[in-house]
């Protein structure tokens, strides 16, 4: 009984947290997509799919968007560790962590504002993912896929978010062409 409360699958904020990360970890990203495969370029990714995801339960209702602030408050979490394993000391934390949380509302007010028009979810996707390098087709093919992750999202059942239950569409599908895997 007690394994059952300390399961990540008992909360669901938790669980698709898990999921998003675990898509946001896809070597095809890295490998086709060119994304950066450095602690920038892995929070940019972790990022781009907790937007999605959360911007998606805000539109389950009330229990959705409160869901949401779960799936908010376990990337804090992440985030917090993640710093202190690389070395961030208990004074510089909460100033990166303010430093991260403003870059992840940015762009899930850039995000969210762009999602009906792939070009400029694309270039918006591409200036935080691809910063001094662009690349053109990359960010192009990263703003296909951000749209079928929410396409993908939007079509699941509220029931199934609610329960922690997300899957995203396959991101070899999208990889630009000529990259490989």
């Amino acid at each position: 009984m007690f394994a059952r409360l300390f399961r990540a699958d008992a909360d669901p904020a938790a669980a698709l947290y898990s999921a998003a990360v675990t898509q946001a970890r896809s070597p095809v990203l890295y490998a086709s997509f060119g994304v950066p495969d450095t602690v920038t370029g892995r929070f940019e990714m972790v990022v781009l799919h907790g937007v999605l995801l959360i911007d998606r339960l805000t539109r389950a209702g009330t229990r959705g968007k409160e869901l949401g602030q779960g799936v908010f408050d376990a990337f804090c979490r992440d985030m917090d560790q993640s710093l202190r394993e690389l070395g961030f000391g208990d004074q510089a934390v909460p100033k990166r962590m303010k430093q991260l949380g403003e870059s992840f509302y940015g762009r899930a007010e850039a995000y969210g504002r762009h999602l009906g028009d792939l070009d400029t979810l694309a270039a918006a996707i591409g200036r935080n993912v691809f910063a001094d390098a662009a690349n053109p087709v990359a960010s192009a093919a990263l703003g296909a896929y951000a749209a079928a992750v929410a396409e993908r999202l939007t079509r699941l059942p509220d029931a199934e978010l609610l329960a922690g239950r997300a899957s995203f569409p396959a991101v070899e599908e999208f990889a630009p062409a000529g990259a490989s895997a």
